[in-house]
């Protein structure tokens, strides 16, 4: 009995300063795509709506640190309670966690699970907030946010990622959040938008992005943070499935570029800037769930599928006549679902699990798993989401007047402009124009 006690002793994960740091990074990593998504939404919209769309990204940091600290992590990696939820009354407002206290069984401290997974936490719901560009009053949308984080996104979270979750439980594959982010994210919006309507002029005026460098840098910034939320994930680098997933996260956001390239070359004739981005984005979306599983080659046909399906589904708004005004359905629900789908076909079982897809001789049992989990998702976070949405559009009041909608959401919410023009060449000065006339005049 003494020698197995030794032996169990010697077996037991250890505090690793490896792991440790890399999960501090990766953390950090995850939050700068939030501002990233800031950045992206901001240059996608009118000049009238930049800085409403960057507000509505950086209140999430706030509203979702704050709960996430109260109860949040409580109810998201809790205790289980009946595959539902989570709950452990002594980690409300993080008490009672030691300094050294390790996440089961894993060598990094419970802090650092509880502040990689915060970050989760703040961009879901920033995510929403692309649909409904132009038109949400700022107060609905904190109110919006901090419900719907407590009513959709911490069970959600637990449901697939939680110990005792039904998705978990179920075998559900998702490495990063291609169920419990994005199709969170995407269903949620569109709950949203059916609920509180169009913009004004939706299909008659001009809504094209003001400023597309933005847009790029707003990419380029997910795109750099997308590594530490995919291959952080895994919350370690002791068996190579972290390397996998950073390669996997490469490969096929380049596949899907190419492919979303490609399809509006063939379909509107010309290489677009923001193509080129959402394009990047959607396969940062598609593998987001799948990188663990499949191979690079999978990873290949992951970017190219997501990259056609998310440029093809982006159009369906003018079809439907539903306002997703910087395309989070199309691109985070249908990337999402594609992600998820994929699993099922193309998991290679030899990355993070031995499961195998349809392709590499697993049958399709993986893949009616993955269904449950991404169907489940989606109808939860679609209808609830509507729910909260009209609840609030009936007391709060969820838009904007229609004369501050058409002057500009930046002035009537946040007394500002993202863009101050009067200090170059608008006033009176050796290079206006007015002072040009005035010395034509006197000449």
């Amino acid at each position: 009995m003494a020698s197995a006690a030794i032996t169990l002793a010697a077996e037991a994960p250890k505090l690793s300063s490896a792991n440790t740091g890399f999960m501090l990074i990766a953390s950090a990593l995850v939050l700068i795509m939030t501002p990233g998504l800031a950045f992206f939404y901001g240059g996608m919209v009118r000049v009238k709506s930049t800085l409403n769309m960057l507000m509505m990204s950086f209140i999430s940091i706030g509203i979702i640190t704050i709960l996430w600290t109260l109860y949040g992590f409580s109810l998201a990696f809790g205790t289980d309670h009946g595959s539902l939820i989570g709950w452990t009354s002594d980690w409300v407002g993080l008490s009672h966690i030691g300094l050294t206290e390790l996440w089961p069984g894993y060598t990094i401290p419970v802090f650092v699970f509880m502040v990689f997974q915060m970050m989760f936490a703040i961009i879901t719901p920033a995510l929403i907030s692309g649909a409904l560009a132009d038109r949400v009053k700022f107060t609905a949308w904190s109110l919006f946010i901090a419900l719907w984080a407590t009513i959709v996104y911490f069970p959600v979270a637990h449901w697939v990622w939680g110990a005792g979750g039904w998705a978990f439980e179920l075998g559900v594959i998702d490495f990063a959040g291609g169920t419990a982010v994005h199709i969170n994210a995407g269903a949620a919006a569109l709950g949203v938008i059916l609920v509180i309507g169009k913009r004004v002029g939706f299909k008659r005026d001009p809504m094209r992005p003001h400023s597309l460098p933005l847009v790029m840098l707003g990419a380029g910034l997910l795109w750099f943070g997308w590594f530490g939320f995919n291959a952080g994930s895994w919350l370690g680098n002791d068996d190579g499935v972290g390397a996998l997933m950073f390669v996997n996260t490469q490969i096929a956001t380049a596949a899907a570029m190419l492919a979303w390239l490609a399809y509006e070359k063939i379909r509107h004739g010309a290489f677009t800037t923001l193509g080129a981005a959402s394009g990047a984005v959607a396969g940062l979306v598609a593998i987001t769930p799948s990188g663990g599983a499949v191979s690079p080659l999978g990873a290949i046909a992951v970017g190219v599928i997501a990259g056609v399906a998310c440029a093809a589904a982006v159009g369906l708004k003018y079809r439907f006549g539903f306002d997703d005004s910087l395309d989070v359905v199309g691109v985070h629900m249908v990337g999402g679902i594609a992600g998820s789908l994929l699993i099922g076909l193309f998991a290679s079982g030899k990355g993070q699990s031995d499961v195998q897809g349809l392709f590499y001789g697993g049958g399709l049992h993986q893949f009616w798993i993955q269904c449950a989990g991404v169907f489940g998702v989606l109808f939860y976070s679609l209808i609830v989401s509507a729910i909260l949405a009209f609840l609030i559009d009936k007391t709060l009041g969820m838009r904007v007047s229609e004369d501050e909608e058409i002057s500009g959401i930046d002035q009537a919410e946040h007394a500002e402009t993202a863009y101050d023009f009067s200090g170059a060449g608008g006033g009176i000065g050796s290079g206006s124009l007015a002072a040009q006339e005035t010395k034509k005049v006197d000449a």
